[in-house]
């Protein structure tokens, strides 16, 4: 019987002292200037609240910033632990996507390779239904508009999949517009085409983005209607 009771322990996802469980961006910062997301979306420090009520705060290298609405935390890896997404921005080489843990960070994607290049996180959900979150973004949604599907794959982002002319983000809006649906089956991301005409909704099928059109885009409304199915 005691056997048991430890087996069940040891198998039970307990939160440890070292688990993130906030995320929060710190100290506004207008050094970049890029405003792409108004004149508050750019900060210099990432605080991580950790299980024990330690905080972990983290600012860029090389002077970098952070370029983002609000980190997200999402078990990437299936420990039972939530990672933090973030967008992370170099002042020369432009925005990449960043994924920390207690310890700092664990993957990143390569900078855009420009200044002022941004990505807009869309969501994360299991999009395919094999048991582990994808995070869709948005790479550069004011100039290539291409939706970007990537997986943290022993210990790397890994880009799944990607398909053109696709965007979720006014420039200079403080929020991206869209965001990830449940509508009775598996999630899908809800963005606009590249013209702000139409509304599509898109799955991971087999390693390929499809999507399907769910009517005109008639302004933000619209959008957050499309995510109440």
């Amino acid at each position: 019987m005691r056997a048991l009771l430890a087996a069940l322990l040891l198998a039970w996802p307990v939160a440890t002292s070292a688990q993130v469980v906030g995320a929060a961006y710190d100290a506004p910062s207008h050094r970049y200037g890029h405003n792409v997301l108004g004149t508050q979306g750019e900060w210099d420090a990432l605080v991580l609240t950790l299980a024990d009520g330690r905080q972990v705060r983290i600012v860029p290298p090389d002077a970098g910033i952070f370029e983002d609405t609000a980190p997200r935390l999402a078990d990437l890896d299936g420990d039972g632990a939530p990672e933090v997404v973030t967008v992370r921005t170099s002042l020369t080489r432009g925005a990449a996507l960043v994924v920390y843990g207690p310890e700092g960070e664990i993957a990143a994607t390569p900078p855009i390779g420009a200044p002022h290049r941004w990505i807009a996180v869309v969501g994360i959900a299991d999009l395919d239904g094999d048991g582990r979150p994808e995070i869709a973004v948005v790479d550069r949604p004011h100039l290539a508009k291409v939706l970007r599907l990537y997986g943290l794959r022993d210990g790397r982002l890994v880009e799944l999949a990607a398909a053109g002319g696709l965007t979720n983000h006014h420039f200079g809006e403080a929020t991206p517009e869209g965001g990830i649906r449940t509508c009775g089956g598996l999630p899908e991301v809800v963005v606009a085409d590249g013209q702000w005409q139409r509304i599509l909704a898109a799955r991971l099928v087999a390693g390929r983005i499809l999507g399907r059109d769910l009517g005109r885009y008639r302004g933000p409304a619209s959008l957050a209607a499309a995510l109440r199915c």
